[in-house]
């Protein structure tokens, strides 16, 4: 029997918060702001989408929740979410943007326009390909049936490609296909756990089974890593993370070799290119059936990291680091949004949130009586954030880190005062002196 959520019952809900800490060094800030781009990452076990940004010199951040967030495709004019039994799309509405207060801060939003219901497929990564129509074509890693899958409206999903070792479309999580690379618009590499056929096989072995594949071919580029994630085809060459042993690393595909760049403290999972960076996810992972016996897991808990490092990646040396702390401690996809700063994306993890926005064609928008369309402001309230200095030894080149730690569980202060001007839409999202 299912009670529907009485008005107390939502009342506690709106108080539940999670303490999130973060610190960061100074680098990070000054990076994003040079590099004229900004972060969105994705962490399953908090269930949050988090958009990373720049002003003033501080990083700004923006949670939205998503239940059990995994892959992010960030598209021309779209960004689609991956998350528990469904694929969310977001619209790129930066008229929107424009509407935040404070004005001109803002210089991206996304807004929810539908989800594909795909049942729970285990949906790892996700990327944006480009169909025979030249229209965008969403590639979904299905790590339950062990498969690369479209999307369409009448189905779950429709499988496209498998390994040639899995024989069936069984929903049994065979190898742990778990990464893809794409490639001039189309799939080029996975990532498995192991190349096995039965079900739950690749939890057997997991230090040394881990592969990249040849999508064309369906053969090994490279074998014998350790818990494989995150390849990426970047300036010609095939990079991945072993994340077993916390590297970034490219493959030698002529030797069929993985050539180790760096070595981060912690499980790497989530990768992404910009000019001569690449920003990887840290998780800290806890001993676990999965985790326990992995090569990360020898070093102490309190060594292992979680957030995104940044590494030049024609030295391998750590410019940056954002580590998060508290209630966050897995990142799984980190993406990069060239040319955006301070990006915003709203999501309807509390129904109200989007309670008065409206989105209508040019034609239906001239219907709407002249008082009732513009010019309607959105108002995200931003408390002053204190930050606590202490000294840092990594990178070698920073002197300190900000820290401070932020309580989410909800979103943004909403308001559309010259549409309703007594109504008031708002979510907990304190920022909290460390």
């Amino acid at each position: 029997m299912t009670v529907p959520p009485t008005s107390a019952t939502r009342a506690r809900d709106e108080e539940r918060e999670t303490e999130v800490k973060f610190n960061y060094s100074p680098r990070f800030p000054e990076l994003l702001a040079e590099s004229e781009c900004s972060l969105v990452v994705s962490t399953y076990q908090a269930g949050q989408i988090v958009a990373v940004g720049s002003a003033d010199g501080e990083l700004v951040f923006s949670f939205r929740g998503f239940d059990r967030a995994m892959g992010i495709a960030v598209g021309a004019d779209r960004l689609a979410v991956a998350g528990k039994g469904q694929i969310w799309t977001l619209a790129d509405h930066s008229e929107v943007a424009s509407k935040i207060e404070p004005s001109g801060r803002y210089d991206k939003c996304w807004l929810p326009r539908s989800s594909n219901v795909t049942g729970e497929i285990q949906c790892h990564e996700i990327a944006w390909g480009t169909s025979q129509s030249t229209d965008p074509d969403l590639w979904v890693v299905n790590t339950l049936f062990s498969c690369l899958a479209g999307l369409d409206a009448r189905y779950s999903f429709v499988p496209r490609w498998r390994p040639p070792f899995i024989s069936r479309l069984a929903a049994e999580d065979r190898c742990h296909l778990n990464g893809l690379a794409m490639r001039d618009g189309y799939p080029a590499f996975v990532s498995v756990m192991a190349r096995t056929d039965e079900a739950g096989g690749w939890r057997k072995a997991r230090n040394d089974s881990g592969a990249v594949l040849d999508v064309t071919s369906g053969e090994a580029v490279t074998a014998g890593l350790a818990m494989p994630h995150s390849p990426r085809w970047y300036r010609g060459r095939l990079w991945m993370l072993e994340s077993g042993r916390g590297s970034l690393g490219f493959v030698d595909t002529a030797a069929g070799r993985y050539e180790s760049v760096t070595v981060l403290p912690g499980f790497t999972r989530g990768l992404a290119f910009y000019n001569n960076l690449a920003f990887v996810g840290l998780s800290q992972v806890r001993e676990t059936a999965v985790f326990s016996e992995i090569p990360i897991a020898e070093q102490a808990l309190a060594e292992r990291a979680c957030g995104v490092w940044a590494i030049d990646i024609t030295t391998g040396l750590v410019v940056a680091f954002l580590k998060f702390d508290g209630a966050v401690q897995e990142v799984f996809a980190v993406s990069v949004l060239p040319g955006i700063r301070y990006p915003e994306l709203l999501q309807g993890d509390d129904d109200r949130l989007l309670a008065d926005s409206y989105d209508l064609p040019s034609a239906a928008l001239e219907e709407v009586p002249a008082a009732l369309r513009g010019p309607a402001r959105l108002s995200v309230e931003a408390p002053q954030i204190q930050h606590r200095r202490e000294r840092s030894a990594l990178p070698p080149a920073s002197s300190s880190i900000r820290y401070c730690k932020i309580f989410i569980g909800g979103a943004v202060n909403l308001r559309h005062p010259d549409l309703v001007p007594s109504c008031r839409r708002s979510q907990h999202c304190p920022f909290i002196p460390g």
